[in-house]
């Protein structure tokens, strides 16, 4: 039922944890611990670990959904729904994506302009990364998978810079352990698993997984590669800060950065920021193939015309976000999108999937 992907288009199923992975770490990781502070306080990584383990279970409905098909999630609304109200639903995801591409380009200019260059143009830097984007783009997924593999590969040494704050780290912080209630906790979970989203990505690559079977143990393991490096981060960023100090740090990883001395650097925290570029240019990329990708499979554009109308909407779209409280807001409306999609559509799907089977077969 699925469409035919050349084989010299597809990747192997190892690339699939990278591809995972670099949507899961982007710009939310400058800043998380606040939110989830506030909700746990500093039993807050416990939710952590909550919030990485259930997304295994939603990871293993979207490859049952997937394999039900042999396609993307646009065969699976097909089959379920039809051709003509399967595109209809399919729709939409073209916007989600678009809006996920934007928040991120501009949460990310936002901390180069508090951090960096106050009066940076947002619309030349973003003109600049769509271009890039559209480059990438067109040399076709493979290329897209590459800048993925390098956006984990090459900021990887940024993980040892976090030690350089564990001699000023106080593990007393972190007591008494569940000193909150399970509400507590669960709600710090669905906060942090607005931070983890972007896996979803999956239901529109599948088919140019090669033996996607095989790529299931590599994006579960993403996942818990995710997950370990919230939790880690979380719990140095909890000793490193009182509860008092961290609530004042709208960014407390960059703030970290500031007690790294090195030789030959000063101002670590500006090579972190300029780091983060190479880790947000593959998110930006996979959002932008995935809305470019519906638009050729449902709407019939070529996917090189799809992909430059798409970033010129983005474009456009991103100067109506100027002051703080937009931005927040629209990282905040974005987040609670995906976790409708991932938490409440596609168990939904799933579940619709399955009575559509028996049906049929009768």
């Amino acid at each position: 039922m699925g469409q035919v992907v050349p084989e010299k288009a597809k990747v192997s199923p190892f690339l699939v944890f990278f591809l995972v992975h670099s949507m899961q770490l982007g710009i939310g990781v400058l800043g998380f611990q606040r939110i989830i502070a506030l909700t746990a306080g500093y039993d807050a990584w416990i939710s952590v670990i909550i919030a990485g383990l259930s997304i295994h279970i939603i990871l293993w409905m979207m490859y049952k959904i997937l394999e039900s098909v042999d396609g993307d999630i646009m065969d699976a609304h097909t089959f379920v729904f039809g051709r003509v109200v399967g595109k209809l639903i399919t729709l939409p995801f073209i916007v989600y994506f678009s809006i996920v591409a934007i928040t991120l380009i501009r949460t990310y200019i936002e901390v180069i302009q508090v951090w960096m260059f106050q009066d940076m143009s947002v619309f030349w830097y973003s003109l600049a990364f769509c271009g890039l984007a559209i480059y990438i783009i067109f040399g076709g997924f493979r290329t897209v998978t590459g800048v993925a593999f390098f956006g984990v590969i090459l900021p990887l040494y940024l993980i040892f810079t976090f030690f350089f704050a564990i001699p000023y780290a106080d593990l007393r912080n972190l007591l008494p352990i569940f000193d909150h209630s399970i509400k507590s906790l669960l709600l710090a979970s669905y906060q942090m698993s607005l931070t983890y989203l972007g896996y979803e990505i999956l239901l529109f690559i599948y088919p140019y997984i090669k033996d996607p079977q095989k790529s299931k143990k590599w994006a579960h393991l993403g996942v818990l590669y995710s997950t370990v490096l919230y939790t880690a981060l979380t719990i140095i960023t909890f000793a490193y800060f009182s509860e008092g100090q961290l609530q004042k740090n709208v960014w407390a990883t960059l703030t970290m950065w500031k007690v790294v001395q090195m030789p030959f650097v000063e101002r670590f925290e500006y090579i972190g920021i300029a780091n983060w570029n190479i880790i947000i240019l593959p998110n930006f990329c996979i959002a932008l193939w995935c809305a470019s990708r519906i638009t050729k499979k449902v709407l019939h554009i070529q996917q090189k015309y799809g992909v430059i109308i798409l970033s010129i909407v983005i474009l456009i779209g991103i100067n109506f976000f100027k002051t703080r409280e937009q931005i927040n807001t629209l990282i905040d409306y974005t987040g609670k999108v995906s976790f409708v999609i991932n938490y409440g559509y596609i168990p939904a799907l799933f579940f619709l999937m399955l009575i559509v089977k028996k049906v049929k077969k009768k």
